[in-house]
């Protein structure tokens, strides 16, 4: 609950301060800007908006984990992205993957999301809501009596492997389980907010090689931590 204020709290004041910036001129000038700090500090000002998010053209991630996994999919340009957690970064790897596959647990959000990608060709987004019983739940405040068995699962209902496989919605733990049978040779999988020691430990029993990409991260005022999991 404490979590959620100071999170709504942080969101108006930078909501305010965009306003200001906007009117006083800041926010153009760093429109234009394209060092990595000025690209982040511009990135606050869009926090929890897919639409600035989307202009700007990042994910929610730090700014080491976007420049990895650009490189990758330069590298792969066809890749096959599966990604549990919609948001600017569906919109973001659809510009540089050939097909994406997202899954959302938030029908509001994945309606709002949807409607922003609905000229994209090559994303496909489905919304899987949390069940009132079951024995996947996320641990995550505020999802307490939810459970995400039929969300975990979604990425067996799609044939093939991946190139990269994002993890960044609930359930994360268990998403990583599932993941791992469904990478493709020389694949990827990006673990969001990877400061959280649940996740460092799932990594760790996942056996699977990780690099942590830790600093600046995208809409956040202090430093944050993305990790790519691979078998190499």
């Amino acid at each position: 609950m404490i979590h959620a204020l100071l999170r709504t709290g942080y969101v108006r004041t930078m909501r305010g301060a965009r306003a200001l910036a906007r009117e006083t001129g800041i926010l153009k000038r760093l429109d234009g800007a394209q060092s990595r700090r000025a690209r982040w500090l511009r990135s606050l000002f869009a926090i929890y908006d897919f639409d600035d998010l989307a202009r700007l053209d990042l994910p929610w991630w730090t700014f080491d984990a976007v420049e990895a996994v650009e490189a990758y999919l330069r590298e792969h340009p066809q890749a096959r992205v599966f990604e549990w957690g919609s948001g600017a970064s569906t919109l973001w790897l659809s510009r540089r993957a050939g097909e994406v596959t997202s899954v959302e647990h938030d029908p509001h959000w994945g309606e709002m999301v949807s409607g922003r990608l609905a000229e994209r060709q090559n994303v496909w987004l489905r919304t899987v809501p949390a069940q009132a019983e079951g024995v996947v739940p996320s641990a995550k405040p505020g999802f307490e009596g939810q459970y995400f068995d039929d969300y975990v699962a979604a990425i067996r209902e799609e044939e093939g492997l991946f190139d990269l496989i994002v993890i960044d919605g609930r359930a994360r733990e268990a998403c990583l389980a599932e993941a791992m049978s469904r990478l493709a040779p020389g694949g990827v999988i990006l673990l969001d907010d990877f400061k959280r020691g649940r996740y460092q430990v799932a990594a760790r029993e996942s056996g699977l090689s990780t690099r942590r990409l830790d600093g600046l991260a995208v809409c956040l005022p202090l430093p944050d931590s993305t990790a790519l999991l691979s078998r190499g």
